[in-house]
């Protein structure tokens, strides 16, 4: 285990916080409005909880997991999680982080938890005391675009992805995820990544050129907001990078999204330096430190 999962000296935490006077609960459709209203308010750190709501709800299968509240004494929010295959959080208080993770430790089905890095290592403190066992950590650098960007030269191919691109965006997308996560989800669920990819591009989340048939550059839309639009998965073809495509793609695309949202991110693992200049020379600037932590898995 890696020497910063020693997140905080034990005399710090020698008895956790009083958390008596917070309640967790499910969260209902009804409460979408407020969650969104407290989620808004930190949309550097919370792009991705905004961004399953934007695109399913507070309740949906498409979430893999539920959304619950932590609220105090008056009833105001205090935190909001998702807890399932991905373990997403935002809380104002210590105590309330450590009632996500307390409440998160019943699920068997966490793959992996995401969030700021300070946020992660005090909620990995709580969690980790049920048993759980990291398998994977990187440590991610988030890059932020805002006006103004560098206007070039736009690609005539640019455009939204269809089922009929399908099959050449699996293969992209499962090499991506194997890179980040260390596990293929072609030999895990082959049929299930089939569908969440297509469900991707039916939602209009998936830009892509594409030349006589051949897939030049990629890129997914995560988070969908106002308040950001969080991107994931850039690719470029081996063959043609260093020619400008890529930068001139992520230029028209991020001018398109700024219409509609205050900002563009990205999360980068931290040792791929070559990636972060890549931002940095379109323009992007380093906005926090993000880290994700893969789980192993339960054996029943």
């Amino acid at each position: 285990m890696r020497s910063q999962f020693q997140f905080k000296a034990i005399s710090a935490l020698a008895a956790a916080p009083n958390a008596a006077t917070l309640r967790t609960s499910k969260l209902i459709a009804e409460e979408e409005a407020e969650v969104l209203g407290f989620l808004s308010q930190r949309p550097d750190r919370t792009f991705g909880l905004l961004g399953f709501i934007r695109s399913n709800g507070l309740v949906s299968s498409h979430n893999r997991g539920t959304f619950y509240a932590c609220r105090d004494e008056q009833g105001e929010l205090q935190g909001v999680a998702l807890i399932g295959h991905h373990l997403l959080f935002e809380a104002r208080s210590e105590a309330a982080t450590a009632a996500f993770a307390r409440l998160a430790q019943q699920c068997p089905d966490v793959y992996m938890l995401l969030g700021h890095h300070e946020d992660v290592q005090t909620f990995w403190y709580y969690y980790a005391a049920g048993g759980a066992v990291a398998r994977q950590v990187a440590r991610e650098r988030l890059f932020e675009q805002r006006w103004p960007v560098a206007v070039r030269e736009p690609i005539a191919g640019l455009r939204l992805a269809t089922p009929a691109d399908l099959d050449l965006i699996i293969p992209v997308h499962a090499q991506m995820v194997l890179e980040e996560s260390g596990e293929d989800p072609l030999q895990q669920d082959p049929e299930a990544f089939r569908q969440r990819c297509r469900r991707r591009i039916d939602s209009q989340m998936t830009w892509v050129w594409v030349e006589t048939g051949r897939l030049i550059f990629k890129i997914d839309i995560v988070s969908d907001a106002p308040e950001v639009t969080y991107l994931e998965g850039l690719w470029v073809a081996s063959e043609e990078r260093g020619k400008g495509y890529g930068k001139r793609c992520l230029s028209q695309l991020t001018q398109a999204f700024l219409i509609r949202s205050r900002a563009v991110c990205v999360l980068v693992n931290e040792n791929k330096s070559a990636v972060h200049d890549f931002y940095c020379r379109a323009g992007f600037k380093p906005a926090g430190i993000f880290e994700t932590i893969f789980l192993r898995q339960k054996i029943c």
